[in-house]
């Protein structure tokens, strides 16, 4: 038999203190803005999936804002030789790439008629024009001078060359083996960090000497998780190319480019790609 005293809820010594209004906006509000957030979505037509279209977008550019800030966290401690903040940083930035992955969810489905119910509404607007994306991308390696002039009138356009002419965290991660006694050679130490990382043969060498090493060492458990990075990364760009192609096929797309072609152009290219091509020699 049950206790009914036992359930009973505890006493409460006067008005229940989760109930009393604040003054002025509750501290949860002052610290996440949510009244904010909450402003920010303003759908242009009577389309019931548009709105599922603009939180997901926006749900993104958070996560890309996460994103690399952890990538820039984790480049600064490779710079400082702080193997252990650095992978606690890319570890942080790999739990939102799944979460960021998980975002398209809303919006995987969508048939042609439902993207055209509101498609004409955002004009020339596009995904290829976030700014985050473009940091995302650059601290990657894959850097552009055409990437960074498409967002020369954006106000962001200082912060983002300054992440264009900075070393990427692909970079950082080089140097630092370097200086933990790999062979990456001074060409590729000392190049010019504007231009696009492109294998280099050197890098696979210093990696295949990482996998050839012991089964459990930090630099082999550093390479595994910059994979787990890169096949996410490729993973997005793959669901983006597939929600485009559900939605409206290999139509052109609303900046301008070549809609699908080109996102599947973008997700055929690798992601630290001395850590693909060091698998077969190994």
């Amino acid at each position: 038999m049950t206790d009914s005293t036992s359930a009973a809820p505890p006493a409460v010594d006067g008005p229940d203190p989760l109930t009393q209004p604040f003054p002025g906006a509750s501290p949860y509000d002052t610290y996440v803005h949510a009244s904010v957030l909450n402003t920010l979505q303003h759908p242009l037509t009577e389309a019931p999936d548009e709105m599922g279209f603009l939180v997901t977008t926006q749900v993104m550019e958070l996560w890309f804002t996460l994103i690399v800030h952890e990538w820039r966290t984790a480049r600064t401690a490779f710079a400082k030789d702080e193997l252990d903040e650095a992978v606690d940083a890319l570890v942080r930035s790999r739990r939102a790439l799944n979460a960021l992955n998980a975002a398209w969810a809303p919006i995987a489905a969508l048939t042609p008629g439902q993207f055209n119910g509101f498609r004409a509404a955002f004009g020339r607007a596009s995904g290829f024009q976030s700014v985050m994306y473009r940091h995302m991308e650059f601290l990657l390696g894959d850097k552009s001078t055409g990437m960074l002039r498409l967002h020369q009138g954006a106000t962001a356009h200082e912060a983002l060359a300054e992440t264009y002419r900075e070393p990427s965290l692909y970079d950082e991660v080089l140097c630092f083996l370097h200086r933990q006694g790999l062979p990456v050679p001074e060409h590729v130490r000392d190049r010019d960090v504007t231009r696009p990382h492109t294998s280099d043969p050197d890098v696979v060498e210093a990696w295949r000497q990482v996998y050839a090493g012991p089964p459990r060492h930090p630099l082999l458990d550093l390479g595994e998780l910059l994979t787990d990075i890169a096949e996410l990364v490729a993973r997005w760009r793959f669901d983006h190319a597939m929600v485009v192609r559900r939605a409206m096929g290999a139509k052109s797309g609303s900046a301008g480019s070549t809609g699908l072609a080109w996102l599947e152009q973008r997700a055929a290219r690798p992601v630290f790609p001395e850590l693909w091509e060091v698998r077969g020699g190994v």
